[in-house]
């Protein structure tokens, strides 16, 4: 999938026109991450709030859903906020 592409359904039949598409937020990578860009964390909107993973690990790694609330309390820990 490509980054802040569309993504299709799941349940897509073989028919052009047999699925639904959502747009997919694009990864943003934290400020702070290395000059090679590997060693942080990326976030984007969600529905719910916001989505966290690990830059290294890219479309492998696990993604974190956060609240709002939750991920704004994740930058003032980092000393973003």
């Amino acid at each position: 999938m490509r980054q802040g592409g569309w993504r299709k359904s799941s349940r897509s039949g073989g028919g052009e026109n047999a699925c639904v598409e959502a747009r997919v937020a694009p990864w943003r990578r934290s400020s702070r991450s290395g000059a090679q860009g590997n060693d942080c964390v990326e976030a984007r909107i969600a529905i719910t709030g916001f989505q966290v993973r690990d830059s290294k690990l890219g479309e492998d790694s696990p993604i974190f859903e956060l609240k709002t609330a939750e991920f704004t309390s994740l930058l003032r820990a980092a000393g973003r906020s």
